[in-house]
């Protein structure tokens, strides 16, 4: 089994995948902030390990490479028609200790990490507490859904506030501005999956 650190230390390797799959698609920053509205200067420090991506960030490159999004994740191991990731295989994703502001604010581990391809980014993700002034907003094309499994969580679009709790699940359009905050002192955990358009 890996240990915790290991898996963190996998996580914090995605900017060095982006930028692997970037050169081997002979493509310049400026290619990619043109194919995905991203800014140049994210993308650097993406790239060089100073900003842990959203998922709405890996999705806009997951689309301009042309790849899965496991393609972030993935240790190179054979393709197969049924994918198994152990508890201890999971690529798990955090918040460096300085945050960058615009930055999201969670943890996120990746459930699948093997199969390219896929229609679905299965997630187990914790939010973090947080005022109603430090959430930040995201949107990307595709839906949404979240199952919690601890905590209280809200949910918030420019239009609409819903609270969540243990059992609770909501689906969304995720070409919205949406974000999510614990609202215990402790960070919520729920399992999230996004679908992205192609």
């Amino acid at each position: 089994m890996a240990k915790k650190e290991d898996r963190a230390q996998d996580g914090l390797k995605i900017g060095q995948r982006v930028k692997d799959l970037r050169e081997k698609q002979n493509l310049t920053l400026q290619d990619v902030a043109a194919k995905t509205g991203l800014a140049k200067s994210l993308l650097s420090e993406v790239e060089s390990g100073e900003v842990i991506p959203h998922v709405s960030t890996l999705l806009k490159l997951a689309k301009a490479l042309n790849i899965g999004m496991a393609s972030f994740f993935e240790d190179g191991e054979a393709v197969e028609r049924v994918s198994v990731t152990r508890k201890g295989e999971r690529a798990r994703v955090k918040r460096r200790p300085h945050h960058h502001e615009g930055e999201v604010d969670y943890v996120y581990e990746s459930l699948e990490t093997r199969k390219p391809g896929k229609h679905m980014e299965p997630f187990l993700v914790e939010f973090m507490p947080m005022e109603t002034s430090e959430m930040v907003f995201t949107s990307h094309e595709g839906e949404e859904f979240h199952y919690v499994l601890e905590g209280k969580l809200e949910f918030r679009t420019d239009e609409r506030v819903e609270v969540l709790e243990p059992g609770d699940a909501i689906y969304f359009e995720s070409d919205q501005n949406h974000s999510f905050r614990s609202l215990i002192k402790k960070p919520s955990r729920a399992i999230v999956v996004v679908w992205a358009k192609s």
